[in-house]
């Protein structure tokens, strides 16, 4: 399989392997511990994996907002984003 048209680097594979990992922790808490859905500060019925998927879109967006604003590095934009994933999980 040819992949040479990505820039395979080690920040791109931790990027991937982190969401993959993500996904499966998420699958094994949901047979672990079914959760009903829950109501949050939106009013949107939400389960852990649909908080998922939020914080990760948004977390997509921060970092495009913060390249566009500040450029690279984005440390500063992962640290927005780890605190929005907390307050998605928290809150909505």
């Amino acid at each position: 399989m040819d992949l040479s048209w990505m820039a395979w680097t080690l920040p791109t594979a931790i990027f991937f392997i982190s969401i993959a990992c993500a996904l499966l922790v998420m699958i094994i808490w949901a047979i672990k511990a079914p959760q009903a859905p829950r109501r949050g500060i939106l009013g949107l019925e939400t389960t852990p994996g649909d908080r998922l998927f939020i914080s990760l879109l948004g977390s997509a967006f921060i970092c495009l907002g913060w390249l566009a604003a500040f450029g690279s590095p984005i440390w500063g934009g992962l640290l927005v984003c780890i605190i929005f994933g907390g307050m998605v999980f928290k809150w909505v």
